[in-house]
């Protein structure tokens, strides 16, 4: 059983860095590389991410700077920016691209804490059927005999625990950023 608890763990701490990653892209009035490295950019007919066409910096909390390699492609990166739903306005000088991070309104503040909100519900469905699956695990191990009608009970109690343990951890990491979303 303790193989199905590890691949429980596993599997529900992939879905909270999954959260994480979608954190990373929700704009919060700091700059953050996580914002643009992936915008995919038309690079010789092929959609490149960017961060693997420039560096990306951060030279201050409201300034992002993008420095593509081949110079050539800067307007198809300005393009890309543009094009992409981030509502960024690119300031392109012919070397690199500067991205200045307007503070947030109010109302889109609520707006991001409510997809904040999206994001971890979905996480948590995730985490959820991974519990489903975990137990459907044990109620075969139990029909094929492999163990015990108690020892299944007290492996869905353990799976139990350790999905509340995931739930939690989500419901934190939301309120989390949250926080760095609404202060000013």
């Amino acid at each position: 059983m303790e193989d199905v608890f590890q691949d429980c763990r596993e599997r529900m701490d992939k879905a909270l860095q999954t959260l994480g990653r979608d954190f990373g892209k929700l704009r919060t009035g700091r700059a953050s590389t996580t914002l643009v490295e992936d915008v995919q950019v038309d690079y010789y007919q092929m959609p490149t991410p960017l961060n693997q066409l420039a560096s990306i910096s951060i030279p201050d909390s409201r300034t992002i700077v993008i420095q593509p390699w081949d110079k050539s492609s800067i307007g198809n990166v300005e393009k890309a920016i543009m094009k992409s739903e981030l509502g960024l306005n690119p300031i392109n000088d012919g070397k690199m691209i500067r991205i200045n991070i307007p503070p947030l309104t109010e109302e889109r503040r609520k707006e991001l804490a409510k997809v904040a909100k999206k994001y971890t519900e979905d996480t948590k469905v995730a985490i959820r059927n991974i519990r489903r699956e975990a137990n459907d695990t044990l109620k075969k191990r139990k029909n094929n005999k492999d163990i015990s009608e108690d020892e299944m009970h007290s492996g869905q109690e353990e799976i139990q625990k350790i999905t509340d343990e995931f739930v939690n951890k989500a419901e934190k990491a939301r309120e989390e950023k949250e926080k760095e979303i609404m202060e000013l």
